[in-house]
């Protein structure tokens, strides 16, 4: 995840977090075929979150599925509990685990079913005048804090209650009740009114140093929570997507965006045969043909690692008949496809890491397979 950071410091040092024109010599001529409804793209700014913000994205897709219309839910409440259940992990483990910015998309789904989820309007994670999310001291201060306090001898039962108060201090401090839609709420009554079971939601990979069918805890760095994947071949992980799209439900989808063919500015994913062609990002070309041994040699080498996670929305086509998923990143609406970007069916298969759906979304014979 820190790769994907600095990737998106450099976007905003150039300031890619406002409008970029799209290459006007680009050729790429794109069909959307199917498009589930999502809510407007955000920005997480400088902070390592993308995992809150697209899996967030997915929930509220759930939600417009379901009928209950746009709601804009707080990323940001869901990143302080999960900062605050790091923090525990990582002292109960005296230090010997992962603390930083990044999670996965279970920890999201983990967080609402302990924690609950607030509005935007509520919690924004945003302290007085701040209009941009910036958790690079934030970060820094939390660990420092915490590896300061493991170094006495006896802990006291204080250290959590001062871990909040740093949170309070650069993200807000929680309201204990609210009124929002004009009703009196508080976070339990709101995260009921939506309706939302965390235990409807599945995740899949596709990795051969497990058995295919079952389910294990994969072996990514961010997976501080042990959260367990369940593992299928690459044509079933795909038609997974295909089947979900199609029948109206989204994916979250966490993987590698670090290859020269990702490029975000351009709204383009792709795993071009010819990577040093000048024409890259503005006309359509052959991609590799991509099998699931590759797939595994690019996790073995580190070649792919999960380093951005997205909200998968929609396929498309190409002018040439490739296939594309369309995908809503969290970067702010850059380029011209307004912060949305076309991953082709290639770059999918290389450098998806793992996905979440609905397990109502998944293929019939396989949801009876895997949920037995």
């Amino acid at each position: 995840m820190n790769k994907i950071i600095l990737l998106f410091s450099l976007f905003l040092t150039i300031n890619l977090s406002a409008q970029v024109e799209l290459n006007k010599t680009s050729t790429y001529k794109f069909e959307v075929k199917e498009n589930v409804a999502c809510t407007p793209v955000k920005s997480q700014d400088r902070t390592g979150t993308c995992w809150s913000f697209s899996t967030v994205s997915f929930l509220e897709s759930e939600l417009i599925r379901q009928g209950k219309g746009n709601l804009d839910l707080s990323e940001m409440f869901i990143v302080r509990n999960i900062y605050k259940d790091k923090a525990m992990n990582y002292v109960l483990r005296q230090g010997k685990a992962q603390f930083s910015e990044g999670s996965l998309n279970h920890d999201v789904m983990r967080a609402f079913k302990t924690g609950g989820i607030l509005p935007e309007a509520i919690y924004s994670g945003k302290v007085g005048d701040e209009t941009k999310h910036d958790h690079s001291e934030l970060s820094k201060g939390l660990k420092g804090y915490l590896d300061g306090i493991m170094k006495s001898k006896r802990l006291s039962t204080k250290w959590m209650t001062g871990f909040e108060g740093i949170l309070d201090a650069y993200m807000g401090e929680v309201p204990q009740s609210f009124e929002y839609a004009g009703k009196q709420q508080n976070t339990e009554t709101f995260t009921k009114d939506l309706g939302i079971n965390p235990d409807d939601y599945v995740e899949l990979t596709s990795y051969t140093h497990h058995p295919f069918y079952e389910s294990f805890v994969l072996e990514i760095p961010d997976n501080y929570s042990n959260g367990s994947y369940y593992n299928v071949p690459l044509e079933d992980l795909q038609a997974v997507v295909e089947n979900a799209v199609s029948k109206g439900y989204s994916v979250a989808w966490d993987g590698d965006v670090s290859e020269k063919g990702f490029n975000a500015r351009e709204g383009i994913a792709i795993v071009p045969v010819d990577e040093e062609r000048e024409d890259l990002y503005t006309m359509p070309g052959k991609e590799k043909v991509i099998s699931q041994a590759d797939r595994q040699s690019t996790f073995m080498s580190y070649s792919t690692t999960d380093d951005h996670l997205m909200h998968l929305t929609g396929t498309a086509v190409d002018q040439n008949g490739t296939k594309y998923y369309l995908i809503k990143n969290s970067w702010g609406e850059i380029s011209d496809h307004k912060g949305f970007l076309y991953m082709s069916e290639a770059y999918f298969q290389l450098k998806t890491v793992g996905v979440l759906v609905h397990k109502d979304a998944l293929p019939a014979k396989l949801k009876s397979k895997l949920l037995k």
